[in-house]
């Protein structure tokens, strides 16, 4: 409503008023109510106009904004349309978040529990995505020999002693891996570097495995099911074999903590 027409109408409403003998006073109280009403009007007339205008100038912002991403191979449509999907994907992602942390802290756990064979000089690291505790070979065994020696059933004994007496260690499966240098042998009873890796890996199952009041040969006492023995001849080094220090590191027998179904991941990202 224009003031032109709302001064028309307060004239026609004068003159309803006065043909039906309302009072100087109650027309004047109609006129202020009807300025007021037309304020209003007028107000909420240009605010609409003010939010059309800021409509448009924000349709012709997309407009710019999609012919611009359009250029660079954006498909804007397809973006919009993922967004619900993206939505879902962060929840599964804060979800997923949650079972690493909780895989995290169970991992550490069993580092911390471990902290007792660092302490006797044995590695424990990650390696091909498992925990791998790393005997070497030459404090077990004697050159080209599966017979453990001595200090070998010492570290062995060490060994079994923490993993049969915490409850989560000795609920785990393990495989002891055994590894050789490049050297090849020249024949005797293992034949080749497989076989001797085999043997000796063997060798340490067996001692794991035997009872620790076994009147002639008393073992680590852990539990024969939750074991098994691999040899991997010389395929799977850490170190090079070109030179004796190389050749050293790589003669070593590996206990293996094998993971379980929700521990298939990257444990390199947990450390």
């Amino acid at each position: 409503m224009t003031m032109r027409s709302f001064g028309l109408y307060a004239v026609i409403a004068l003159s309803m008023a006065t043909g039906c003998g309302y009072s100087e006073d109650e027309w004047q109280a109609q006129l202020a109510k009807y300025g007021q009403l037309n304020g209003q009007y007028e107000n909420e007339k240009k605010a609409h106009a003010d939010t059309a205008a800021e409509l448009e100038r924000t349709k012709a912002r997309v407009a710019e904004l999609t012919a611009q991403l359009q250029k660079l191979g954006v498909n804007v449509k397809e973006l919009t349309t993922n967004l619900d999907d993206t939505n879902r994907a962060l929840e599964e992602y804060k979800a997923r978040a949650a079972q690493l942390e909780a895989i995290k802290a169970r991992f550490e756990q069993l580092r911390q529990k471990l902290q007792k064979l660092t302490n006797l000089g044995l590695k424990v690291q990650i390696r091909h995505n498992r925990m791998v505790i790393s005997l070497p070979g030459d404090v077990l065994f004697a050159s080209g020999e599966d017979r453990l020696k001595t200090e070998g059933t010492n570290v062995l004994a060490a060994v079994a002693e923490v993993i049969r007496k915490d409850a989560q260690l000795s609920a785990r499966y393990f495989q002891i891996a055994g590894h050789t240098d490049n050297k090849p042998l020249a024949g005797g009873q293992f034949k080749d570097n497989w076989g001797l890796s085999a043997m000796r890996a063997r060798q340490v199952l067996v001692y794991l495995v035997s009872p620790t009041d076994a009147p002639k040969s008393p073992g680590g006492g852990l539990d024969a099911t939750h074991l098994h023995a691999a040899g991997y001849g010389e395929t799977d080094p850490i170190a090079d074999n070109n030179t004796d220090a190389g050749r050293q590191t790589n003669r070593r027998v590996e206990l293996v903590l094998m993971p379980d179904v929700s521990e298939m991941l990257d444990l390199k990202t947990l450390i």
